[in-house]
């Protein structure tokens, strides 16, 4: 059988648009280097100079978890948009793209590791500003529950494959001894992002590392089966999988795009590590793009030879197949790898859980510090280790939080559960799309000073923002719908909707109750809502 994997010059293409943004500085833009003394900016004591450019690129990727991601959304994607699954993955991939240019420029201007709390309150002041720093902390904490459980399934699938014996797979099925192990692997993941960016930097360059060593065998020997024609629903790659104005419907874009989103959140990590990375100012925004490219040319890659070997029917090893579309890689590790090659698809999805966990602690422990070091939470959470200069009270309720969150809702229903996880993307759209914003306000005095800040400040990062919140009211409206989901209701009334609306309701009276313990925030007093003034041309 004859076929062609899409052109490497697609990918070759944006990397070398990425290398093409930082050109030459741009009047200002040193003395953006640092907010002015009075600003309100403060110091958090945290570890610098720990992370270069690539162990920054590196956490990114990690947060990301890109297996983990390609094996619970290859087959649901290809479920909505069918051959055009490798089209909206790359849809997903532009507001994402755009929105990383706001998150470069504001890191430029003012790198904190509050990120989008910080950027957001200099733009639209406290109230707007703590709401976005929320949404982040929330998102993460689902986030972090659904990857110790993760995690934990498949280290028991692991061990049942290594071992042969489904007796002890089947342990996971356990709800005493999963629950167990999830905690351990939380309080791992924990003291290892407790002990500072240099012990979580090593980790994961082993664990990313194997990650997309895994994932380039697997496209290798996807490919080698499609041309030999094993499998019957081989298909030949084709162009038009990659054009989004072939899916059918928009209904079914939009619930794509939704998918292919959520697989790129997470690259803003290595952004709110900024303050412990070295060059601060250039080196995260940088990272981040790095990050990206890698994610899109991983996604990309797979999911066409994925599609290429095995279609996107709904039987058998198509991707859409229900009964497997939630674990694609479970179903294709033998068929596509062999029985011996197969098993390091599962030790690459635990690896890919286990690195994302740990990673994904660094920004919202680091979201907490700022939140707390600029008073907008309690002053206890600003505390930083003497010794691994890390927000250690920060990290360790971040995972306790994790743990009561997950051990609880998985006691309580498995329902309530899943449609926590399905209510992440609102808060994801929630909080970038105001960090888009907040770069297009912040900077409004420059965008006439030249192309390029009209461009990277203003036009890109306002694009995204839009994207980001047109899939925010599109969810919005579908979570209405009790099917979406788990298909429970309360009232009538999606729980999806009401658990994501509720966490942000949460937050508003979270916010309020913040406001009488803590005024001069919410005044304005301690870090102040500024536009910076124009400098003068070269």
């Amino acid at each position: 059988m004859e076929s062609h994997p899409p052109d490497v010059e697609i990918v070759a293409f944006i990397v070398l648009f990425m290398t093409q943004l930082d050109v030459r500085p741009q009047a200002g833009d040193a003395a953006r280097g640092s907010a002015p003394a009075d600003s309100g900016v403060r110091g958090k004591g945290l570890g610098g100079n720990s992370v270069g450019l690539m162990g920054s690129a590196v956490i990114g990727i990690s947060t990301v978890a890109p297996v983990y991601c390609l094996t619970s959304t290859l087959g649901s994607t290809a479920g909505e948009v069918g051959l055009q699954m490798p089209a909206v993955f790359l849809a997903g991939f532009l507001p994402m793209l755009l929105v990383a240019f706001a998150y470069r420029e504001l890191n430029k201007a003012m790198p904190d590791c509050g990120t989008s709390f910080t950027w957001t309150v200099k733009a639209f002041g406290p109230r707007v500003g703590w709401m976005c720093g929320w949404g982040l902390v929330i998102a993460t904490i689902i986030v972090l529950s659904n990857l110790a459980g993760v995690a934990t399934s498949y280290f028991w699938l692991l061990a049942g494959e290594i071992t042969g014996n489904d007796s002890i797979a089947a342990l996971d099925d356990s709800k005493p001894v999963h629950i167990v192990t999830c905690l351990a692997l939380i309080a791992v993941a924990t003291a290892i992002s407790y002990r500072g960016m240099t012990a979580t930097k090593g980790v994961q360059y082993a664990l990313v590392g194997l990650q997309l060593v895994v994932l380039a065998v697997f496209v290798a020997m996807a490919v080698q089966k499609a041309h030999s024609g094993e499998f019957a629903s081989s298909l030949d790659f084709s162009w038009s999988w990659l054009n989004p104005f072939a899916v059918q419907s928009f209904a079914t874009f939009t619930a794509g795009l939704s998918l292919s989103i959520f697989m790129f959140w997470g690259w803003d990590a290595c952004l709110t590590a900024n303050e412990e990375t070295t060059g601060s100012e250039k080196t995260p925004g940088r990272a981040a793009l790095i990050a990206m490219v890698v994610l899109v040319g991983s996604y990309l890659a797979t999911g066409v030879a994925a599609q290429m070997a095995v279609g996107s029917g709904t039987s058998g090893l198509g991707l859409a197949n229900p009964d497997t579309s939630d674990n694609v890689f479970a179903a294709l590790a033998g068929p596509v790898m062999g029985p011996g090659l197969g098993i390091l698809l599962f030790v690459a999805v635990l690896a890919s859980a286990a690195a994302s966990l740990q990673t994904t602690f660094i920004p919202v422990a680091r979201t907490v510090l700022a939140m707390s070091t600029y008073e907008a939470l309690p002053a206890s959470y600003a505390r930083v280790h003497p010794r691994f200069r890390t927000p250690g009270r920060a990290t360790i309720t971040a995972g306790v939080a994790t743990g009561v969150f997950y051990t609880v809702m998985t006691l309580v229903s498995e329902h309530v559960l899943v449609d926590t996880i399905y209510a992440l993307g609102l808060m994801i759209c929630f909080y970038y799309a105001l960090t888009a914003f907040a770069c297009v306000w912040f900077f409004r005095a420059d965008l006439t000073r030249s192309f390029r800040d009209l461009v990277f400040k203003g036009l890109f990062p306002g694009v995204g923002g839009i994207l980001l919140t047109a899939v925010f009211g599109k969810t919005l409206y579908d979570m209405w719908d009790p099917a979406y989901g788990s298909g429970s209701a309360v009232f009538g009334v999606g729980s999806v909707f009401v658990i994501g609306v509720g966490l942000l309701v949460l937050g508003v009276v979270l916010m309020l109750v913040m406001q009488r313990r803590s005024p001069a925030f919410f005044r304005g007093e301690v870090l102040t809502k500024e536009t910076p003034s124009l400098v003068v041309e070269d």
